[in-house]
């Protein structure tokens, strides 16, 4: 019925998530909330994970992409279930490493990471750094050598692929502000520099073809062409690099229309191409690496509105002014990305009343979603908007010196706070 099977409907025709009820759960920690189903996120981890086992024989490693959501508690958990986590700033390694998540199993990406992040990293025995382009590598080995370390090193590299995505999701083809290009000949020239280099080991390849991708396709096809690469590599430098990381950017269901295929069948069509395309080009099978972000938080999460106020403008539209807005969720204003709106303490009457949802913001952009399908709501009723665990807490602002919201973990009809609510104080605290 809905597009997660973490979210149900009670006997009181509430809108349920792990099973806690989800009016209770505004009650009780207050609207704006971010609420997460953790067993469905753990579910997710192990799907990867045991994808990793079953079709490489354990020979390769799921890294959870942290941007799509980051705290200490979703990097405990990862730990938990035996992951990897790909981070991709200062911030995300402080945050994986004050929750003591192992650093050999980190991988640092960014197109523009900083001295100080590239020190941060190789002071705390980062597994591997996704080495982006000619001046990160320079700055890197000088940072390994005076830290008189060598540090294992993985190229992002362009495959060329233009995935069937949204223009500003897509990062696999020439242009495109990440990595090397393979077919200028600019990844080779970057290989063979690295090779030359005292301080840095070149372990394998990255790419990553863009977010939010149906079809199987595009996967196996950067498949094929990281592997051509791969071989280029070792028939003209000797060199067999051992790693290949093929990214994420798997799809999920945000409204009823997304027909995504299920993560097995990418593993299982991917695995195969791997390994018999290895065998053609005389390649041992590299180490894969995967790096699932959005879906594995992406429908594991959803977000609770109060309605205010209602505004009809006859002949045009209605507006619904909720809580929240921009500020908690950007994507609509950024991508128009479309969402399944649900009034919570109304799940059980039809959606057959069409709104456009408002945030509170003073910005008349500032929409969740436009001519959408809801039930007939008043003030005071809780919207749930779904599908929100990737991109809304990891992109969230202050506009409007607006307090970011909470983020609430439930499982087996239990809640708890994993992040708590801004304050005013909070948002004054670095005023000098």
């Amino acid at each position: 019925m809905y597009v997660s099977d973490c979210i149900q409907m009670n006997g009181e025709g509430h809108l349920t998530i792990g099973g806690c009820d989800t009016v209770e759960l505004a009650q009780k920690f207050g609207t704006p909330a971010y609420i997460y189903d953790e067993a469905q996120i753990r579910k997710n981890c192990r799907d990867f994970t045991g994808s990793i086992e079953s079709n490489y024989g354990g020979n390769g490693m799921v890294i959870y992409a942290s941007k799509a959501f980051c705290c200490k508690e979703i990097c405990r958990i990862c730990a938990e279930e035996g992951m990897g986590l790909d981070v991709v700033s200062g911030g995300e390694l402080f945050t994986a490493l004050t929750a003591d998540f192992p650093a050999e199993k980190i991988y640092f990406h960014g197109n523009n990471k900083t001295a100080a992040e590239l020190k941060m990293a190789v002071d705390n025995n980062v597994g591997r750094i996704v080495v982006d382009n000619i001046f990160e590598l320079e700055s890197l080995d000088k940072i390994a050598r005076d830290a008189g370390k060598t540090v294992e090193i993985l190229f992002r590299c362009k495959p060329g692929i233009n995935a069937h995505t949204h223009d500003f999701m897509r990062t696999g083809q020439i242009d495109s502000k990440f990595g090397f290009a393979i077919e200028t000949g600019e990844a080779m020239l970057a290989v063979k520099k690295a090779l030359a280099m005292a301080n840095v080991r070149l372990v394998g390849v990255h790419c990553h073809i863009g977010s939010q991708i149906f079809d199987i396709d595009p996967f196996e096809l950067a498949a094929r062409v990281m592997l051509d690469f791969i071989a280029q590599v070792k028939t003209e430098t000797g060199v067999e690099l051992g790693v290949l990381n093929l990214g994420g950017g798997f799809g999920i269901k945000y409204v009823e229309s997304d027909n995504p295929r299920p993560f097995k069948d990418y593993m299982k069509n991917v695995s195969i191409i791997v390994k018999e395309h290895s065998e053609v080009l005389g390649l041992k099978t590299p180490f894969i690496v995967i790096e699932p972000g959005r879906s594995i938080v992406g429908a594991a999460g959803l977000t609770l509105y109060t309605v205010g106020a209602v505004k009809t403008i006859p002949g045009i539209r209605t507006y619904i002014s909720i809580d929240g807005g921009m500020g908690d969720n950007p994507r609509y204003a950024l991508y128009q990305a479309h969402y399944e709106i649900i009034c919570a303490n109304k799940a059980n009457e039809p959606r057959d009343f069409i709104a456009t949802i408002a945030g509170k913001c003073c910005e008349s952009g500032d929409l969740i979603q436009e001519n959408a399908p809801v039930q007939k709501v008043v003030p005071g009723d809780i919207i749930a908007v779904l599908s929100t665990g990737a991109y809304n807490y990891s992109m969230a602002s202050n506009y409007n010196r607006i307090p970011r919201l909470p983020v609430i973990f439930v499982k087996g009809g239990e809640a708890r706070v994993v992040i708590k609510r801004e304050s005013y104080e909070d948002l004054a605290r670095n005023d000098v």
